[in-house]
C-alpha cells in the first residue's frame, strides 16, 4: 500500500482512497480542449534579465509561480529556438490556467512574441516590459495588478470530469543503480503501457541513455521515417560530444551511477529503456516539441540525460505529470507538473522517505509481481491526477532548466 501525501491546498479537493477513482479524472478544461490536473498562474520571464522581476511578482500573487532561467538573450540558432519553444510550451501546458510574460525589452526573445504564441491556446495571457514600465518597482506593481486579476478569475474555475486518455505522462530516470533496471523502470513500463492502452500518451526521454540500446528501441517504431529520425538523434548526441573534443562516456555513467553499481552507459541504457514498456513508438520529437493531441500513444523525445532539463522538455511538450525512477534518490520536482518519485532500492526508499513516493524494491525484497507493482503505480498516477500531492509538490520542489548545446554570444 503506497502513501501519497495529500496536503490540502486552496482550491484542491481532499483526496480519498485510491479505490474511489476508477478511471474518472477531475481537472480543468482549457479553451483548446485539453485538460489540466493543476491550475497554475504562470509568470514567465522572457530572459534572464527579467527573471528576478518575474519572481518578485509571483511572490505577491496567490497561486502564481515564476520560472526564472538563464536564457533568452544572446542565443542563436538551435538554442534560440529551443528556449523560445520551451517557454511557449510551458505557457501552453494544460496545467497552466493563465500566463503573464515579463520582458526586459531589448532581449533576443521578446515578451510579446512569447505571449502571442501562448495566446493561440485560448487561455488568458498578458505581457509587460520593464523598460516600457520605467523600472523594476513600477513593473512589479503593474505585474501584480494584472496577475492579481488573473488569480481571482482562476479561483472561480471549477473542475470537470474527463477521460484518462487526455493525460500525457513523462517518463524520467536519474541517479540510477542496478535496481532501476530490475524493478522501478520496468514498473514504470507497465504503468505506461496501461495508460497507452487506455488511450493516453507517454514520453520516453533522455537520448544519452539510449546509447547501446538504440537498436532495440528502433525496432519498436512503426514508421520507418520516425525510426530513422530517432537513430539520427542518438547519433547526433555522440557526434556533438566528439565535436567538442570529448567522449560523453567521460560523464556517463555519473559518479553516483558507478557508486551504485552501474559500470557502462550501455548497462544504464538497457535499464533505462524498460520505462517505455512494450508499446509501439509512434514518433520521435525534438526537445520541447508538442506531443500530438490527435495521435495518442508512446513517443520518444530528444532530451539530455540531465534530469531537470529533461523533465522541463517533456512538460513543455504537454506532459501534465511525470514519473521519475531513481535508485540513488533525488528530491527533484517541476514548477507546474507533479513528479511521482519511484525507486527500486528499498534502502533508498527508507533513507529518503520524505522524497520518494513509492517503493518498487518490493519486487526484489518481498516478491511482489511486476504487474501488481505497475498497477500500484498506475493507481497513484490516477490519484495525483485527481489532486493528490506528490512529495516533491508538498516540499515545494520546482526545479526548472532549459537544455542548450551552444554558448551565449
Amino acid at each position: 500500500m503506497y502513501m501519497c501525501i495529500t496536503v490540502k491546498a486552496q482550491g484542491e479537493e481532499e483526496i480519498k482512497n485510491k479505490g474511489d477513482f476508477a478511471m474518472k479524472l477531475m481537472g480543468y478544461k482549457r479553451e483548446n480542449g485539453t485538460y489540466g490536473i493543476r491550475n497554475y498562474l504562470l509568470i514567465i520571464p522572457a530572459s534572464v534579465c527579467a527573471s528576478e522581476t518575474a519572481v518578485n511578482i509571483a511572490k505577491l500573487v496567490n497561486g502564481a509561480i515564476a520560472i526564472p532561467h538563464q536564457h533568452g538573450c544572446c542565443e542563436i540558432g538551435d538554442d534560440f529556438e529551443t528556449t523560445k519553444r520551451t517557454l511557449v510550451g510551458f505557457g501552453k501546458n494544460p496545467n497552466v490556467g493563465a500566463v503573464l510574460v515579463v520582458g526586459l525589452g531589448c532581449e533576443g526573445i521578446q515578451a510579446k512574441e512569447i505571449a502571442d504564441e501562448i495566446a493561440e491556446s485560448g487561455k488568458p495571457v498578458d505581457y509587460i516590459v520593464i523598460q516600457d514600465e520605467c523600472g523594476t518597482c513600477k513593473t512589479v506593481a503593474k505585474g501584480v495588478e494584472i496577475a492579481g486579476k488573473m488569480s481571482r478569475e482562476l479561483a472561480k474555475q471549477n473542475k470537470t470530469e474527463f477521460d484518462i486518455s487526455e493525460i500525457i505522462l513523462g517518463l524520467e530516470c536519474g541517479g540510477s543503480d542496478p535496481t532501476s533496471g530490475l524493478a522501478s523502470n520496468p514498473t514504470i513500463g507497465v504503468a505506461s503501457d496501461m495508460l497507452v492502452n487506455d488511450g493516453g500518451s507517454s514520453i520516453l526521454s533522455e537520448t544519452t541513455e539510449c546509447i547501446g540500446a538504440e537498436h532495440l528501441l528502433a525496432e519498436r517504431f512503426a514508421d520507418i521515417t520516425e525510426r530513422e529520425k530517432f537513430l539520427s538523434m542518438v547519433k547526433r548526441v555522440e557526434d556533438r560530444s566528439y565535436a567538442a573534443g570529448h567522449d560523453l562516456r567521460e560523464g556517463q555513467p555519473t559518479p553516483g551511477n558507478k557508486a551504485g553499481g552501474l559500470t557502462t552507459i550501455e548497462e544504464k541504457s538497457l535499464g533505462c529503456m524498460h520505462k517505455a514498456g512494450k508499446s509501439t513508438f509512434l514518433g520521435a520529437l525534438e526537445y520541447a516539441e508538442e506531443v500530438p493531441h490527435d495521435r495518442k500513444g508512446l513517443y520518444f523525445m530528444d532530451t539530455p540525460g540531465q534530469d531537470i532539463d529533461s523533465i522541463t522538455g517533456m512538460v513543455a511538450g504537454g506532459a501534465q505529470i511525470i514519473v521519475f525512477s531513481t535508485g540513488r534518490g533525488t528530491p527533484t520536482g517541476s514548477p507546474i507538473a507533479p513528479v511521482i518519485k519511484i525507486t527500486g532500492n528499498t534502502e533508498t526508499y527508507n533513507k529518503m522517505i520524505d522524497n520518494i513516493d513509492i517503493n518498487a524494491g518490493k519486487i526484489i525484497t518481498d516478491g511482489v509481481s511486476l504487474e501488481d507493482m505497475g498497477k500500484e503505480l498506475y493507481d497513484m498516477i490516477i490519484n495525483v491526477c485527481n489532486g493528490g500531492y506528490t512529495k516533491a509538490e508538498a516540499l515545494g520542489h520546482r526545479e526548472f532548466g532549459i537544455f542548450r548545446t551552444g554558448f551565449t554570444y
